[in-house]
């Protein structure tokens, strides 16, 4: 005869193997309802979704698609926020973050790059070329250069005539949202904004690559680096689980490590919109006050194609592209 103990030993056995199964065959059997898929952030992400989508609809690789989709905007003069065109540091000098990350964790990236206008290229040969990660300021130009890419003048006059007006008051005032107004705008009191273009994409294989670039806060001081280039901030992708990307004021994400905790939240079952979300309220607890006069967005992708995004303040939008969708959408705000 079976003993109590031993009954109440076997049952629990057979329980854990029973759900253990249909927790199997729940992933299993979960479908990709997006596949290939392109999404990325602002208004401008929706041309840049465009030339991804080029790629991905020949059956490319996500790391193609998305290098070829943040090249757009790289080479839009009239976007002040990315590439050539950017606003300039207090200096007068535009500088260039990228990063980019494929589907196997590698990853390439620059900082403080000056006169050339695809960072993002360039991020990409020091993923492949190098035994690096990151090359910054002149090592990174000098790579630029020895492999190939053209050194251009990046300051347009367009540019060049704000940064002339603001240095009349030199204040540092961003504007929330001012990605998306009408570029160039005229503001009192110097008042702009940079932002950054963030894409995730996921391929026909179902493969995971991401790409982040921009030319980064307006007026900052020479140096200055934000979130864009730093994988895990501006940028994470795990193929297992899903890919993540930022946009806003950098230094809030870096010190929550926003993109890559936003994947790790997916990996504990949130939905994409849901790990954005939690990611934006650390931001709010971390520092309330400064969360009520800034902007940060997250946008991420998960393994089967959902997708969701959430930011601290109204008006933040991202594009999505699949082979049914071309829209953009406005993100969810923790402040209304």
């Amino acid at each position: 005869m079976i003993s109590r103990r031993k009954f109440i030993k076997q049952s629990a056995i057979a329980t854990v193997a029973t759900t253990s199964v249909l927790d199997a065959l729940a992933v299993e059997t979960k479908t990709f309802l997006n596949k290939p898929i392109v999404i990325s952030t602002w208004n401008f992400g929706k041309e840049a979704n465009a030339a991804a989508w080029e790629v991905l609809n020949k059956k490319g690789s996500a790391l193609d698609a998305v290098e070829a989709g943040v090249r757009v905007p790289e080479a839009d003069p009239k976007n002040q926020s990315v590439g050539l065109g950017g606003l300039p540091d207090r200096d007068g000098h535009v500088t260039l973050d990228s990063c980019i990350m494929d589907q196997h964790a590698n990853c390439g990236s620059v900082a403080g790059l000056e006169h050339i206008v695809h960072s993002i290229s360039v991020a990409r040969m020091v993923m492949e070329k190098t035994p690096h990660v990151m090359l910054v300021g002149e090592g990174a130009l000098q790579f630029a250069l020895a492999n190939g890419f053209k050194k251009e003048n990046l300051l347009t006059p367009e540019s060049e005539k704000a940064w002339k007006e603001w240095l009349k008051t030199a204040k540092y005032e961003p504007v929330i949202n001012i990605e998306n107004k009408p570029v160039p705008e005229k503001l009192p009191g110097g008042k702009y904004n940079h932002d950054t273009i963030g894409m995730v994409a996921m391929d026909s294989t179902g493969n995971l690559s991401g790409a982040c670039t921009t030319s980064g806060m307006a007026y900052k001081l020479h140096g200055r680096v934000g979130d864009s280039p730093i994988i895990g901030a501006g940028l994470y992708v795990d193929n297992e689980i899903g890919a993540a990307t930022s946009t806003g004021v950098g230094e809030e994400v870096i010190k929550i490590v926003g993109s890559h905790l936003v994947v790790e939240l997916m990996r504990q079952g949130r939905t994409p919109e849901d790990a954005c979300k939690e990611a934006v309220e650390r931001i709010v607890k971390r520092d309330p006050k400064r969360s009520k006069e800034i902007q940060v967005g997250f946008l991420a992708l998960n393994k089967y194609g959902e997708y969701g995004a959430y930011c601290l303040q109204p008006g933040f939008t991202f594009a999505v592209k699949t082979g049914d969708i071309d829209t953009i959408i406005v993100g969810k705000s923790y402040y209304q």
